[in-house]
This record gives C-alpha cells, structure tokens and sequence, in this order.
C-alpha cells in the first residue's frame, strides 16, 4: 500500500507528473543528471491527495460551487476557497499513510529538518508556468510538523490565486491533484535564482545569475535586491552587486527568521566570480537535459551548489527553426500587416503559401529573416531607410544589432539580376499620373478574383488542394504586379516628396496628410463611410433600431425581413457584406471568422452610427475632406509663389499634389484583393471540413484550422487526423497568448525593442510616430476587442493595433493611438484619410493610458500628453 502514497526522488522520473506532480518530476530527472547535486527526499504522490480529498466533507458540492464563479468574483472566490482549505487542514490523515510517510522521513533522519514544498500536477508544464501559485514550508522538524505541513500543501491548491488563475486559463479543478516534496533542508551561505536565457532581453546566449545571502526566499519574496551577474560563453559580461541589509536564516528548532546582515558584510558580493561562471555551467547542463531555457533555485552550502528547483522560463518568445548556428536577423510580419495576435497553423501556412517572400514562423507569429539584407552595403542604406520611413523603432532596433561587432557579417553585394533582354535591367520608366491606371489595376484584380469564383466551384477532395496550390501561384502573380507596385510607391514617393519639401521651403510638418484628405479610391476608408449610409436607411425604422439592440445570434438577417421596414434593412445590410463581408478583425489569418460569417459583429457599430450622426453624413465628410484639402493647396501653393523661384517650386508642388490624390487611394486595394481572395478559398477549404466532421475523422470543422495547409491535404487523402496533435496544437495557441511578439528578433532570442532617441517631447508625454497632423484633446477609450467598442463622438481610440476591419470606427472617433504602427500601415493611412491626429507605436500605450482618462495627442509631433 504503501508504495502508492510515498515515492524516493531516486525512483522519480519525467513521466510521472500525474503522480508527484510538475515540481517532483522536475526534481526526479534533476537527481539523475551527473554532476547536479539535489538534496535527497522523497514525494507524497497524488493517490495519497486523492485519499485525503474523498474523506473531507462535502468537498465535491464545494468544488461545483467553485467551478460556477465568475474568475472576476473575488470576494467570492476568496471566501469559497478559504472555506475548502480550512475543510482540508481539518481532515485527520489517515493511520496507514501517516506511516507510509513517517518512514519514508525515518530514512532522513528522524528529527532531521526538512523543506516541503506542493508540488501540481498542472505546474512547471512548458506551457504555463505556476511559480510560487502552491506553498513551500522550510525547516520543518519532526514527524508531526511534516504532516501538519503536507496537509498545508494540499490545501494550497486552493489559495484565491491558484484558483483564480485556473479559471482563467480554463483549467478544471478537478483535473488538478496535489503531490508533495520533503527534501533534507539546506542551510545555505547564499541561494538565488540562476535563468538560463536572459530574461528581460530574451538572449538564450546570456545567463543571468541573481545571488543573496542565506535562504534563498529573501530574494523570492522580494525582502532584498540581489546581486545580478550576466554570463555569456562562461565570461562574466555583467555585474551589478546591491546592498544586502537583510536576510533569511534557519532557526535551531524549526522555522525561519529574517535577520539584518552586518554593515561591513552588505555590499560584499554574495558568490565569487569563479563561483558565478561554475553556477551556470551547472545551469547550462540542465538546459541542454530539458532541451529549453530554465529558470532555476539554486543554494550554496560548504559542499558546492545545490539545486531545490527547475522549470521552464515560459515568458521567452520562441525562435524560428532555421536548421543551422548562422548569425540571423528576424523582422516581425505582424507589425508590418497590423496583426500581432497569433495565427492558427492553418491561417500561417496559406499566409506562407501566397506571400511574396519566404517567411518563417515562431510563437503563432511569422517572421521574415532580414539578414541578407542587412549584410549587403549596398541594400542596408536603402532597406533601413525604407523601414525607417515606415517604423523608426524597428529601424533603431536594426542598428542597434548592426553596431555590435560582427553579429551581421558583411557580404558582397549580390549580383546585378538580368532583365529580359540579357543586361541588368534599369528602374522602370515613371508612370504618368493617369485615373486609368488605377483603374486598369482594379479592374484586373475584379476580373482575377470572378475566374476563382468561378473555377473553385467544380473543385473538392485532393484536386481542391492542388487546384489551390496553384491558385496560390496566381495570388503570387496579381500580388507582384509591377504596375501595382509602381502606383504604390508612386502615391508613396509623392506624399515623402510633399512633406519633406514643404517642411525645407515653408517649415511645413506633414502637409500631405491634409492633402491626402478625401482621396478619391480608397476601399478601406469608403468601407467606414458605406456604414454610415447602411446607419441612414435604419435610422428612420424604430423598429428595427429597436430590434438590433437585442441581437445576439448570426441568424437576425432572417428575422430582421418580418418586421415594419425591416426588409429595406436587411437589404443594406447585405449590400455592405456583399462588398466587404469578407474583412474581419485579423483578417490576415484565415481561420478568423469574416463579417459574412457573423455579421451580428457589426451591429453595434450600426447603433453607435444610428446614435451618433444625422442623415447623410458620409456624403458630408467626404465632402468636408476634399473642401479642407482644396483650400490647403491653395494656401500652399501661394505662398509658395511668393518665394524665391516660387513659380517653380509652385509648379512642381501642384503636380506632386495631383500625384499623391491619383495613386494614394490605391494603396488600400492590394489587401482588399487579397482578403477577396482569402474568402472564397476559405469557404472551399470549410466544405472541405464539413465532410470530414460528417465522416467522424475531426469532432468539430474548426478543428481542420489547427492543421497546417499540407496536413489537411493529408487528411482529406487519407481520412486520418491525429486527434492529439490537434490537442497539442491548441493548448500552443492558448500559450502563445500570453506572448508579446518583438518587433525585431535575433537568432541569439534576443528581442530588440528599438527607441525613439527624441529631446524634444515634453516629460511625462509618451512617444510615438506621428502618422497624422493635427492636435485634439478628449475622453480615452482603450479598446482591445473591436466588438466591444463605445465610442461617442470626441472619443480618442487608444488600441494596440488597427487593421482595415477598424475602419467604421475611425468616423466616430476624434484622435487614435496605437502600440502598433507605421507610416503607411492601415491606420495610419485612414487616419490621413478622414484628418483625424494620430500617433502609432507607442509602446504600452493599452497599459499606459487608462479607460476615460484625457489625454492630448500631438498626431504633427508624435506624442500623447496624458492630462490629469
């Protein structure tokens, strides 16, 4: 019986979690490494929490009542689970397991003191790390004390922390069972904390060692600063050693005290240098056991270094797979498309799939590695520049990484391609500024996106697959039309030509944002102002206003027909999804569901539309738009007149003008083309998934979203889906949530951040890129979900990031901030578009800016004042 309830560590391996739990396993496998010293001890098994559990009272009705609180109920949460710790603590333990642990304890040493710590059978798991969410008890003595102890452990499964943190993450009571650790306790001159990979940068190529006097739980509890040591290739590359006023040390009959650290002793470094490098090659062996980064508990005693813990450090962004130890340089995808959210595998493979360039993919994010690039003198100077113009942090970051010797090797420049005709091609002849062009361009995309439609109709089963496969070259095509690329770089060349320009003749900041304003072709800004007018046709039917109030499901269309006028409305409605049913809130992923799939998604925006503004108001701002853009290229231009060579310098502003208003609209079509695309291949792959949830191979169609492009092929040739991988890869995607990607990545997992390096903004203001002129003061409304936007008019949308799909909400609002951004990314380009200031990239501004705050946003000068 006996060997159900107490294992030694000796016999512990990492297959056992359900059985000693995450930190008893990790234990088990660290005493078998050679050359780790781990204190002997041995572990209560969960069979002997699940004895204690089935003979305390009426835990089973506490636990149900438990599992149907909301995880925002505190005072509930805090009251159910004191209730069901006390009952814990109250259960006697049973006479045979009581000896099956007071023999185990014999083999310490009876009065030997001892350390006993819980150990979860969800904790230490790579995907979610429970650090200090169970107790630990030291320099426990006695078989009575170890009990009362082990008995503690269990019921502190159910501190309000650890059950909060459950339901937030979705996790089940009743799947999660308490083992316990009692090791011999270790009286240490020093312990700390040793992470494996840096964890505030990321570099998995720097060990950083934090180290204080005694017991290591004066660090843990944040009693004192340690001493902090960065190790890189076995060299001390860092110290910095703080004053140790304090400490934690172990009473003679049990228990622990805090005791002040005499003064001559308190900057004294905790470990020798020499100590510090042998402590982390120790760390580095354990690393290379458990195959990922670790964040360790460590202590000294006369005998060398001990190991108490290790986990996994869980907040590190993972590297993309490249298959070789080259030096690389990676650029997030997310921040360049505005979506920095995660992707499902099947979202990020047809992304692969039909991008223009090779990309790779870590933490659900893709990446581009940007190394070559970066390496050849000649592209450097023009790709920093591009990206500078674009996003001046990733640009700061890429510096950072170029100026530190030999990270990025130098190159020779990659041969000169050949053009058709035998010798390296030239730059393109310029294009005219021409309507038609643009028009042209529309027109093809329209007629590429009807021959899918209707060429995808016949296609099911494998031939689906490799009928996409060749489509994905066609996206390719239309994607790299170098006409198209030219009308882009054209509208974009022209607004760079405007302000810079206009600011060194007339000290002019961003002129052309309010040049821009109104252009005419502009699909994502048009989308905004087309929900105004669907807000028109509703707003004279009481009714139906009254009737989308109480929306909840995707099947209101129907319903919405058999009310007064509802008809008229419901035909709106459908006219809107018709032209951009396809766009969603992270569109560039696939799997996500599309306003045509749930359209009750727009309802809201609908009712703000229907409050907030009188009839024909999108014919009004878009006429208000081209009015205030008129009148600035009068003042520009005369004033321009009245100086020096004025006539020339008028001359060439006006044409640069009719530049930017011809091709800046079209910017914005590309994706809409691409989006189109995305629609129809989705619904083709989603017929697909019927018929593998109606022949039993997938529970649900969704399901099919966590394989990638290639496996589903599989699946739908064979008829065969690995349930668990499917398993796997969704408990991924739940972890990858709690990941921020960087803008910049190095193959060393060290996130770059990038800083502005601006004197000139006032204190307190947080910076940014200014993307949209103009100052405006309001209401701060932090929004994360679009669907849970509302907004008055005057509002300050603050966001971390803004694809097309935010569009309709960009006319309610005064100003817009965001984490996330550039010059010409979606938002900004809006922003210009309907002449609201906006400031993009503002680290933290979500954290930083609280709900109803006022805040000022300078979108000329790039900052936001938070006002009191």
């Amino acid at each position: 019986m006996t060997g159900r309830y107490v294992l030694d560590l000796q016999e512990v391996d990492g297959t056992q979690v359900a059985v000693v739990g995450g930190k008893g396993a990790h234990l088990g496998v660290l005493s078998r490494i050679e050359g780790i010293g781990v204190p002997g001890g041995f572990c209560v098994t969960t069979d002997a929490f699940r004895r204690v559990m089935a003979e305390a009272p009426a835990i089973g009705d506490r636990l149900d009542e438990l599992s149907r609180l909301d995880p925002d109920d505190r005072e509930g949460i805090r009251t159910l689970s004191a209730r069901i710790r006390r009952t814990i603590e109250s259960v006697a333990v049973p006479v045979d397991l009581a000896a099956a642990i007071t023999g185990s304890l014999a083999r310490l040493g009876e009065r030997a003191a001892c350390a006993v710590r819980s150990s979860a059978t969800a904790e230490d798991l790579p995907t979610a790390s429970f650090a200090g969410q169970q107790d630990t008890y030291l320099n426990v003595m006695g078989p009575e004390a170890v009990l009362r102890h082990i008995s503690r452990c269990w019921a502190s499964l159910f501190t309000e922390r650890a059950v909060t943190y459950r339901r937030r993450n979705g996790i089940d009571h009743r799947t999660v069972h308490m083992a316990v650790v009692v090791q011999r306790m270790v009286f240490p001159q020093a312990a700390g904390i040793l992470f494996t990979a840096d964890p505030v940068t990321g570099n998995r190529k720097v060990a950083t060692v934090d180290s204080g006097f005694g017991l290591g739980e004066a660090l843990v509890s944040g009693l004192v600063n340690p001493d902090v040591h960065k190790v890189r290739d076995g060299e001390i590359v860092g110290r910095t050693i703080a004053a140790k006023q304090r400490a934690v040390h172990a009473l003679p009959d049990g228990g622990t005290r805090e005791v002040a650290i005499d003064p001559g002793r308190q900057e004294k470094p905790a470990l020798t240098d020499a100590q510090v490098v042998r402590l982390v090659e120790l760390g580095r062996r354990i690393e290379a056991h458990f195959g990922c980064p670790q964040d360790i508990e460590w202590c000294l005693a006369d005998d060398g270094f001990r190991i108490v813990q290790s986990r996994p450090i869980t907040t590190l962004f993972p590297l993309p797979e490249v298959g070789d130890q080259d030096n690389h340089v990676y650029l997030s995808v997310g921040h360049q498309q505005m979506m920095t959210d995660p992707m499902k595998p099947l979202g990020l493979s047809v992304w692969r799939l039909t991008a223009m360039a090779p990309m790779l993919e870590a933490g659900g994010r893709l990446f581009v590695d940007a190394t070559r690039r970066l390496a050849s003198p000649a592209s450097r100077a023009g790709f920093l520049d591009v990206v500078g113009r674009g996003d001046p942090l990733i640009r700061d970051a890429l510096e950072t990484v170029l100026d530190r010797d030999g990270f990025v090797p130098t190159l020779p420049d990659p041969e000169p391609r050949p053009g058709p005709g035998g010798p390296p091609s030239g730059a393109p002849a310029p294009i005219e500024t021409d309507p038609a062009v643009v028009t042209e361009l529309i027109e093809r995309s329209q007629a590429s996106v009807a021959a899918l439609r209707r060429d995808i109709r016949t296609k099911t089963g494998p031939a689906l697959f490799d009928f996409l496969l060749e489509t994905f070259e066609e996206h390719k095509r239309v994607l790299g039309d170098p006409l198209s690329l030219q009308v882009i770089m054209a509208g974009m060349e022209a607004t760079w030509w405007l302000n810079d320009k206009l600011g060194e003749w007339l000290g002019e900041k961003n002129a052309a944002d309010t040049l821009t304003l109104s252009a005419p072709g502009n699909i994502t800004s048009e989308m905004g102002l087309a929900l105004l007018d669907v807000a028109d046709v509703i707003r004279s039917r009481p009714e139906v206003v009254e009737f989308l109030r109480g929306v909840e499901d995707e099947g209101f269309l129907d319903e919405l027909a058999k009310l007064p006028g509802g008809t008229g409305a419901r035909d709106a409605i459908e006219s809107y999804l018709d032209r951009y049913g396809m766009r969603c809130a992270g569109e560039i992923d696939i799997t996500r569901p599309r306003w045509s799939e749930r359209p009750a998604t727009l309802v809201p925006l609908i009712l703000d539309n229907v409050r907030n503004f009188g009839p024909g108001a999108a014919e009004r701002r878009f006429e208000e738009g081209r009015r205030k853009a008129r009148q600035k290229e009068q003042d520009v231009l005369s004033r321009l007149r009245a100086l020096p060579d004025g006539d020339r310098k008028a001359d060439e502003t006006k044409r640069m003008i009719d530049r930017v208003r011809t091709f800046i609209g079209y910017r914005e079509y590309p994706k809409y083309g691409i989006i189109s695309r995305y629609f129809v291949y989705k619904q083709a792959l989603l017929a697909e998934a019927e018929r593998l949830v109606r022949a039993g191979v997938v529970a649900e169609k969704e399901d099919v979203f966590h394989l990638t492009f290639q496996e589903f092929h599989d699946a739908v040739r064979s008829n065969k889906v690995d349930d668990g991988l499917v398993r796997r890869r969704k408990d991924a995607f739940r972890s990858y949530h709690a990941l921020t990607p960087p803008r910049v990545l190095t193959s060393e997992g060290e996130a770059v951040t990038g800083a502005y390096r601006r004197d000139d903004v006032p204190a307190g203001a947080l910076v940014g890129l200014p993307v949209s002129a103009g100052t405006v003061e309001g209401r701060a409304r932090v929004v994360l979900d679009m669907a849970e936007a509302d907004l008055e008019p005057g509002d300050i949308l603050v966001t971390a990031f803004t694809d097309p799909s935010w569009s309709p909400l960009f006319v309610a609002i005064a100003g817009l901030v965001t984490e996330v951004g550039g010059l010409m990314t979606h938002g900004a380009v809006i922003a210009r578009e309907y002449g609201l200031p906006a400031v993009v990239g503002v680290e933290g501004a979500t954290r930083l800016i609280r709900d109803g705050r006022r805040i000022r946003v300078h979108g000329t000068d790039g900052y936001v004042e938070i006002l009191s």
